[in-house]
């Protein structure tokens, strides 16, 4: 989860659902970690469907004992599998409206990973830190179907992009590609 007091946490992933206009019908936490924002989210917005995403075995086993704890099956499915694999699969690809990020990577990479999961008309909601300058530049987003949206400039601090358009298909890239060539 991070350093510091869980109501920290808990305000963060609260102060990133001000970039949200209405609640989504089903929703994708990107790199879940620990669940934050994605289970704190969840049980603020208790008529969403979620899927909490990470590559890590370790971390999911320990957010599908949190869903069961907090009985949240019937609308929390936990995925552990690669955002760049998991985003090419029909079941996942464009069916979100709304898809969060804390600490996932760099904005190239967030971007690239977030925006084929995203319905188009979706947000891609991503946590920034404090001393953020212009780390998401228009013509690199338009590559992703991405363009910018409103931002979150007291903490937590945090951007939201809208998807315009699909996402095109050669996105993500295979594993790793997305961080070692970003795109901008």
């Amino acid at each position: 989860m991070g350093p510091g007091p869980v109501i920290e946490h808990v305000e963060l992933a609260l102060g990133l659902a001000e970039l949200v206009d209405a609640p989504p019908a089903r929703a994708l936490d990107l790199g879940s970690g620990a669940g934050v924002p994605g289970l704190v989210l969840a049980l603020h917005w208790p008529s969403s469907s979620w899927v909490l995403l990470d590559g890590s075995e370790k971390r999911t086993a320990v957010l599908v004992e949190a869903v069961v704890q907090l009985d949240l099956q019937a609308r929390v499915s936990v995925v552990r599998s690669r955002a760049e694999d998991t985003a090419h699969d029909p079941r996942y690809r464009g069916q979100f409206d709304l898809v969060t990020a804390r600490s996932f990577g760099p904005p190239a990479t967030t971007a690239e990973c977030g925006a084929p999961f995203l319905r188009v008309g979706g947000a891609l909601i991503v946590s920034e830190p404090p001393d953020d300058t212009a780390r998401w530049p228009a013509d690199g987003l338009s590559e992703f179907g991405l363009t910018l949206g409103r931002a979150r400039g007291t903490r937590p601090r945090a951007q939201r992009l809208d998807l315009l358009e699909p996402c095109p298909e050669r996105y993500p890239r295979r594993v790793g590609v997305p961080a070692k060539r970003p795109v901008f």
